[in-house]
């Protein structure tokens, strides 16, 4: 019995060895092959081989792009600059256009399909010359996609309505939006009028910005950057030919918002925006024509020079000085970095209570910039940062209930909130020596 019970079980392992090994085997046979039931890429191409796109929709003239790389342009309905990122877009769509399910292995009734008169074709063409013609034909009867096919493959597919909105361009939509055309790195010098003003930005000798005229001030480099940011991008918006028709009257009617420039060492570049209403137009030097453009545009120009001033009194940002010192009459606080350590008189202070002063320095700002009203100064700031050498030093004055403050070898004049004046003062008094200094 013993034996028969072990042929039986020999049998039986020879039997799940086979199909183990047979299910490895189909599996094998398998691999690099896409599931049955999965559609395949009409095109498989990498979006940066493409050099010319030709996007013909029905009973349309064609729209004509050549390029590659960010330099594209566009040759026909219009000779115009095309916008490489819009066309990067179509691009990879093209390159990878997937399908839904295979409908026929070979039409012969491409009518049946819309395939015969597609409602939009787009040719393309690669750096080694291999060309591709997409045609897209009519919505399927259930409306959840568009057939679509390769010219030269007799394979019809169904495929998903955003594939078709990828590729269904028109001239508008390829054309470059830009207003202003420069490299942002390379700008030395912006140019701005608005709300009665005008005023100029440059770049001092480390790179930050500040205002140039119609006085020396130190500008907000975020504020300052921001506003580049919005010169660099501005763009028209997209509106149809009635509404574009409608612009340069509503450009003419409209009330100046700002002009503004940017000077690189190619030249200086300008744009005039104004308001009418609700929307915003622009006209630049660049590129001919009016155009509207986005409210973001019009309210990011809408500054005026104190919006763009630095409010801060101190620039030694989020790096812990190396020496803070308060002078109040003949009242003299130093306070000194030692290694891990504050002291003061070669004494280790409380950390967090040297923390809290530094940190209402740091956000010692203005509420309002002044033309005027600086007296005899009573309290004078010092800190000393970068190492040693970044040297920063306020001087403040009051009468009555104004605090008012500035910089060393600057005109500018700063009015200061009372509360938090007298605050870094009770802070400075009330400084204690650390726990472990204090017991001895």
């Amino acid at each position: 019995m013993q034996g028969k019970g072990l042929i039986i079980a020999a049998v039986l392992f020879a039997v799940l060895g086979g199909g183990v090994w047979y299910s490895n085997h189909l599996e094998a046979g398998k691999e690099g092959k896409p599931p049955e039931d999965s559609s395949p890429k009409l095109i498989d191409v990498k979006e940066d081989q493409f050099t010319r796109f030709e996007i013909l929709r029905r009973d349309s003239n064609p729209v004509i792009v050549e390029g590659s790389g960010s330099s594209w342009k566009m040759t026909a309905p219009q000779q115009l600059s095309a916008d490489a990122e819009a066309i990067g877009s179509l691009a990879a769509t093209v390159g990878s256009f997937g399908t839904e399910k295979l409908i026929e292995e070979k039409a012969a009734d491409l009518q049946a399909f819309g395939l015969d008169h597609p409602s939009l074709t787009v040719e393309a063409t690669t750096k080694d010359k291999k060309h591709y013609k997409l045609l897209i034909g009519d919505e399927t009867p259930t409306g959840s996609g568009f057939y679509a096919k390769l010219d030269g493959d007799p394979r019809v597919f169904t495929t998903y309505p955003y594939n078709r909105a990828s590729i269904d361009k028109d001239w508008k939509d390829l054309r470059d939006k830009r207003l202003l055309k420069f490299d942002d790195s390379k700008v030395s010098r912006m140019e701005i009028s608005a709300r009665g003003q005008s005023f100029e930005l440059g770049k001092d000798a480390s790179g930050d910005w500040q205002i140039t005229k119609p006085g020396i001030y130190r500008a907000d480099n975020l504020q300052a950057e921001e506003m580049l940011r919005r010169l660099k991008e501005a763009k028209m918006d997209a509106l149809s030919d009635e509404e574009a028709a409608k612009v340069p009257a509503a450009f003419a009617a409209g009330t100046l918002v700002a002009h503004a420039s940017v000077t690189t060492p190619e030249g200086t570049q300008q744009i005039e925006v104004r308001r009418n209403k609700e929307n915003y137009f622009a006209r630049s030097s660049v590129i001919e024509g009016v155009f509207q453009v986005p409210a973001d545009l019009g309210n990011g120009l809408d500054k005026s020079m104190d919006d763009l001033r630095n409010r801060k009194l101190f620039d030694f940002g989020f790096n812990d000085p190396n020496r803070v010192e308060v002078r109040e009459g003949e009242k003299v606080t130093t306070i000194v970095k030692a290694g891990e350590n504050w002291q003061r008189n070669g004494k280790n202070l409380d950390a967090p209570e040297v923390q809290q002063i530094i940190n209402k320095l740091r956000d010692l700002a203005t509420i309002k910039f002044l033309p005027g009203g600086f007296t005899t100064p009573v309290l004078e700031l010092t800190v000393v940062s970068d190492s040693g050498k970044k040297t920063e030093k306020i001087q403040i004055s009051r009468q009555g209930n104004s605090w008012i403050a500035r910089r060393e070898n600057e005109a500018a004049l700063y009015e200061l909130d009372g509360k938090v004046v007298e605050e870094i003062q009770q802070s400075v008094a009330s400084l204690k020596e650390a726990a472990s200094t204090a017991k001895k």
